[in-house]
């Protein structure tokens, strides 16, 4: 678990295809340095978000780690996009007894987004993404919580239609994040907040007798059973009068 609260910033050393080192375990890895401040309390086994995706340390030293890349992770990510010298955002996993300061992030990327527009706004940054899934488009709402590159961010506007939101950066987010030195057309990780997810699951499991079609993401569907819900409503208050 993660908060969406970046640590600090890493630069790829290297990205390997087919490791075939103990470490790299006969698939692609990727080594990430300047991350002397998050590996203090190391150990192997250790999970790192990446770029806001939930990674496993397989070797580190006192300022670089190693990772193993899964082929769903690199279809579902940007990572792997990455270059040597490219930065990525780091955080360590969430610590017990420690202050929440983002919203709960699993580190499990639905989708990438494309930015398609890059808007200065007095010392702030305006940035509009195209999502990648439309299936996704459900769980982004206006003012809801979304996690970009593993940054904790709120959506501002939402267009179902087109399929993309916008997202507005302080200039202290600007400082400590990788999102600045992105320009339209590069990728960015989507994580949605899952607990719209779980809603949809519970309420389709109830309308519908299963969850079969739960997480679908499909807005018609997703409109539907809250008809059905408003439905319900009001039989039960018109069976009450």
């Amino acid at each position: 678990m993660f908060t969406g609260i970046v640590e600090c910033m890493g630069k790829v050393v290297e990205f390997v295809p087919f490791d075939t080192t103990e470490s790299g375990g006969s698939g692609a890895s990727l080594t990430i340095a300047n991350a002397q401040s998050i590996l203090t309390d190391c150990h192997l086994g250790d999970s790192i978000a990446i770029n806001g995706t939930c990674l496993t340390v397989t070797e580190f030293t006192t300022d670089t780690f190693k990772v193993g890349l899964a082929p769903e992770t690199l279809s579902r990510t940007n990572l792997g996009q990455l270059q040597s010298g490219s930065q990525v955002n780091l955080e360590r996993a969430l610590a017990a007894g420690h202050r929440f300061g983002g919203h709960f992030v699993q580190g499990h990327i639905d989708t990438t987004a494309e930015i398609i527009e890059i808007t200065p706004d007095a010392n702030s940054i305006w940035y509009k993404l195209r999502v990648g899934d439309r299936k996704i488009m459900p769980y982004i709402i206006p003012k809801g919580f979304i996690a970009l590159d593993g940054t904790s961010l709120t959506v501002c506007d939402v267009n179902d239609d087109e399929a993309w939101f916008t997202i507005m950066m302080i200039a202290y987010t600007q400082t400590h994040v990788v999102m600045p030195t992105k320009k339209t057309g590069n990728l960015v990780n989507i994580e949605v907040d899952m607990l719209g997810k779980y809603v949809e699951k519970v309420t389709t499991a109830i309308l519908e007798g299963s969850g079969d079609n739960a997480g679908s993401g499909n807005a018609a569907t997703s409109t539907s059973y809250i008809e059905k819900i408003v439905q319900r409503v009001l039989e039960k208050k018109a069976a009450q009068q």
